[in-house]
């Protein structure tokens, strides 16, 4: 791949950057948190493009990890990546409380932001959405990044939500995962929310109408190709963009396939490459060889 061109962009600096990657939490073969994996892997991402790593999301599998380990690992990460990074906390749970006590956490450990999604399961309506993250926000002295992905929560954080929510000092981004172009651009238009893809299939359409970047599952292995999008589109050479947008789409169908979570054909391709990853937690299982050399090919496909 050539190198990309020095980017051009004059857009309002991001909170974050631009180029952010969900990263995995990296296991021990037992299973254990492997804090020195979880190093190397930060350091590879940051050296390969990435602006800023979020950890503890949904691709970190914040579901099975303790408390304890979510601290740890923003300790550890930021040992690794010093001030190169930005490091965003995953803090979303069902329980305002729980959140609210994260939160605190990766303040103390060294995070530079946090990410929520939607409380889960209880399906609380809007205006108790919008409490819950005026809580949260109140919290800390750290940037706040709502996380919208109703596939997984069950509720919407509606566009009318987002814009009241806009109006908070400490929340100032999303990470957009609910397949709403039309409410994504009525917030667009009347917030200066950053507007971060959690789909890479979006990548750069979001980023063509006014989007912050990307939150990306597939940059754990191709940092570089997804950092080449957005700057080859800042550089101007919008069909060169696209041509590598398309480009990314194998490798990104298997790696987000309906059927397996994010983080198991993560875990399964990074395994592949000898590169830090380990286990999944149950309930979660492992892909398959056939799933694993299919994700192979189309990561050696993108990379020719």
């Amino acid at each position: 791949m050539k190198t990309p061109p020095t980017p051009t962009s004059t857009r309002t600096p991001t909170p974050f950057g631009r180029a952010l990657c969900a990263m995995v939490t990296p296991f021990t073969a037992e299973g254990a948190l492997d804090l020195d994996g979880a190093q190397r892997l930060a350091d590879r991402l940051v050296a390969g493009g990435c602006d800023g790593l979020v950890l503890s999301g949904t691709t970190g599998e914040s579901p099975t990890t303790t408390d304890t380990e979510k601290s740890a690992l923003v300790r550890a990460v930021r040992e690794a990546v010093g001030a190169r990074a930005s490091i965003v906390a995953g803090v979303g749970t069902a329980d305002t409380r729980h959140s609210v006590e994260l939160a605190r956490a990766a303040e103390k450990a060294g995070a530079d932001g946090l990410l929520a999604v939607a409380p889960y399961y209880s399906r609380p309506p809007q205006d108790a959405i919008e409490a819950h993250f005026r809580e949260l926000a109140d919290a800390t002295a750290l940037p706040l990044t709502l996380y919208d992905i109703p596939g997984r929560t069950g509720v919407r954080i509606e566009p009318e939500t987002m814009i009241r929510l806009a109006g908070h000092p400490r929340i100032v981004a999303v990470k957009d995962c609910a397949y709403d172009l039309m409410g994504t651009q009525k917030v667009l238009a009347r917030t200066d929310l950053a507007y971060y893809t959690g789909c890479d299939e979006y990548v750069l359409a979001l980023y063509a109408l006014g989007g912050a970047g990307y939150i990306s599952t597939v940059a754990n292995a191709a940092p570089r190709h997804f950092r080449s999008i957005i700057d080859r589109f800042d550089a101007g050479e919008t069909a060169e963009a696209a041509r590598l947008q398309q480009r990314a789409l194998p490798l990104t169908e298997l790696m987000m396939a309906k059927d397996l979570p994010g983080a198991v054909t993560t875990k399964a391709l990074l395994g592949r490459l000898g590169l830090p990853s380990g286990p999944v937690r149950p309930p979660l299982r492992p892909a398959t060889e056939r799933t694993k050399d299919e994700l192979l090919a189309a990561y050696e496909e993108l990379t020719a």
